[in-house]
């Protein structure tokens, strides 16, 4: 095992969905809407405040946080969806990971500064949550003072974009622009912009199988990021891809199919 992974490693994404019931109070003229035309009367809203839909970030609402997590060269690959559980369940779950000062992951993302930190930051304290440790930056445990996932220029969280953009000097490019130049599979059919659709519909695991496959274009940036950076060999880089598809090709649905097949199809053999 190489000295990278002497901590866990965690992957993460999030999706969301606009959050009707916290817009009604954000905009009290929302009160006596149901919640479709809330909806359509939310998103004019905020294409006269920005000139776009995008929502304001405190009104994501969290359906979906996927995790792709090592620990000891063992691959662990999952989703909780708000189908099964509460947002503050799908939360509380996730902040599992950081209980314990002794197996604290390595946190990867892309965009996760400039988005899925910060939702989860305002949806957390609506549900008075809390996971210190998370935040810690020194004041209680000193080894943490330079190490943490809070500082921007420490690497505890390893924000790919933000990294790659050298803190925002450049621009910053989306993952599935940077993962298809690798010839990874990036982002197929389906984008950020079809969440709502997929929720509305009930489609469960449409939506965790296209936030897994984002967190696991993530892993391969990151470990591409790894062998330039010199924390990894090019032979150590090549195992882990390799074992990497040897897991996906071995995960499978309830149903005994290849659960990320399409990802496999598109993400070839030789680099």
């Amino acid at each position: 095992m190489t000295d990278f992974l002497k901590n866990p490693v965690l992957v993460f994404d999030i999706e969301t969905v606009a959050d009707i019931e916290g817009a009604r109070r954000v905009y009290p003229q929302l009160a006596n809407l149901n919640d479709e035309d809330a909806l359509t009367a939310l998103t004019s809203l905020r294409i006269q405040e920005s000139g776009h839909d995008f929502m304001r970030l405190p009104l994501h609402k969290i359906v979906c946080i996927s995790v792709f997590y090592i620990k000891e060269g063992q691959f662990s690959l999952f989703s909780l969806t708000a189908d099964t559980l509460s947002e503050k369940e799908i939360l509380s779950t996730f902040f599992r990971a950081f209980k314990d000062l002794n197996t604290l992951p390595q946190l990867v993302s892309w965009n996760g500064s400039g988005f899925d930190i910060p939702v989860l930051i305002y949806r957390a304290m609506l549900y008075d949550l809390s996971v210190p440790l998370l935040f810690e930056e020194g004041n209680r445990i000193n080894a943490m003072r330079y190490d943490n996932y809070v500082n921007r220029y420490q690497t505890r969280h390893l924000d790919l974009m933000d990294r790659f953009s050298q803190y925002g000097g450049s621009r910053r490019e989306a993952m599935s622009i940077v993962a298809n130049l690798y010839g990874l599979p990036g982002k197929r059919d389906i984008d950020g912009s079809q969440v709502g659709d997929m929720v509305a519909q009930k489609q469960w695991q449409q939506l965790s199988i296209y936030c897994e496959s984002d967190v696991l274009n993530t892993w391969l940036i990151y470990l591409r990021w790894m062998r330039l950076t010199g924390n990894i060999s090019s032979a150590d880089f090549d195992m882990w891809q390799s074992e990497t598809r040897d897991f996906l090709q071995n995960k499978r649905d309830e149903n005994d199919s290849v659960r990320h097949q399409d990802f496999l199809d598109y993400w070839p053999v030789s680099d």
